[in-house]
């Protein structure tokens, strides 16, 4: 009896962007698709796209991280094809779903775009996943999302690079971390905020630097919704007004340099300092480090061969299934939890 390989495809699964000043408006219909927001929010927001000429740097950025993964797999034995289906933009889920199963492809392991487990950045790449697959219908191939990551070496290393080289540069600045706010109800039901601090404390202790902060930013929703706070610019005009002269930022809630650092920090946040008198570096993030590349095969390596899962500090490597409870829907208010 021939023993089929446990899976036959990578897919990357991102949260996709506009690559031209029409897509900028249908794209971000797509992100708030049911949740009522005003037709004057998503032009504002279209603003700062359109100031960069409605392209965001994440599609080009996700076609290239496929072909460095695509390389590094074969470079390492695996003959495995390599897909990308996006959350919002194309080429979006679905499609890719339709034609990994015109390719033959059976099971496929994915790899989501986001280090962290909360309900936006797991469990609902999940039910896209699932949703894409219903979709397709008959003939649609199991799909089962790789463990978030972290604390995994591949993605940390990178950051303590650059956090090092940035305060070469500024020596004796403050550390600020930052990530992309949620609703606390979300955070109240995930280990979003225990990751990203465990996650900070690795790269501070990694560097020699205890004092650091943890803030947020990027936050949507109506203003009578609590979402984790401070946010980010906030924090560095407090920080300004109390005599801090130089500040490095380390954006480790995301993976790659896209439009919410670009704008929010690189722009927004540059602006803001500036204005309180504060020097700022912004540390990159892994991007196509090949550390980070090869942090995604070794994921992939974990499911088809089984060995060690490496992790660094005290919370271990995440489990690779998901209890059943595990990150719900947020409930919002008037809305009934499903």
């Amino acid at each position: 009896m021939i023993r089929r390989p446990p899976y036959d495809a990578v897919v990357v699964v991102s949260f996709g962007g506009p690559e031209g000043p029409d897509d900028v408006l249908p794209f971000l219909e797509n992100v708030t698709a049911g949740r009522g927001v005003p037709r004057e929010r998503l032009e504002e927001v279209a603003e700062q796209y359109l100031a960069f000429d409605g392209v965001s740097p994440l599609p080009a950025h996700d076609r290239r991280l496929v072909e460095l993964l695509s390389d590094e797999l074969t470079r390492q034995g695996l003959e495995l094809p390599v897909y990308l289906g996006n959350r919002n933009w194309h080429p979006l889920l679905p499609d890719t779903v339709a034609r990994m199963r015109d390719d033959g492809v059976e099971r496929a392991l994915a790899f989501v775009t986001s280090a962290y487990s909360s309900y936006s950045g797991c469990r609902q790449y999940r039910e896209d996943i699932d949703g894409a697959r219903f979709v397709v219908g008959p003939g649609a191939p199991e799909i089962h999302k790789l463990r978030a990551f972290h604390n995994h070496p591949g993605f940390v290393e990178p950051f303590v690079d650059g956090t090092r080289d940035a305060l070469g540069e500024l020596p004796g600045a403050r550390l600020v971390f930052t990530a992309h706010s949620v609703p606390m109800s979300m955070a109240a039901t995930s280990d979003y905020r225990e990751q990203l601090a465990d996650t900070a404390g690795l790269v501070a202790g990694a560097v020699g630097h205890d004092d650091w902060d943890l803030v947020w930013q990027s936050r949507s929703g109506p203003p009578q919704i609590p979402w984790l706070e401070p946010d980010v610019g906030d924090h560095l005009r407090d920080l300004g007004a109390g005599g801090t002269e130089t500040v490095v930022l380390v954006p480790i809630g995301f993976v790659a340099d896209h439009q919410e650092v670009r704008f929010d920090l690189d722009t927004e946040a540059r602006r803001v300092a500036e204005e309180a008198g504060v020097e700022l570096r912004r540390v990159p993030t892994p991007g196509h480090d090949p550390r980070y590349i090869e942090m995604i095969v070794e994921l992939v390596t974990e499911r088809l061969r089984g060995g060690e899962r490496r992790a660094l500090g005290a919370l271990g490597a995440r489990q690779d299934v998901c209890g059943v409870g595990c990150c719900p829907r947020p409930q919002r208010p008037g809305t009934h939890a499903r």
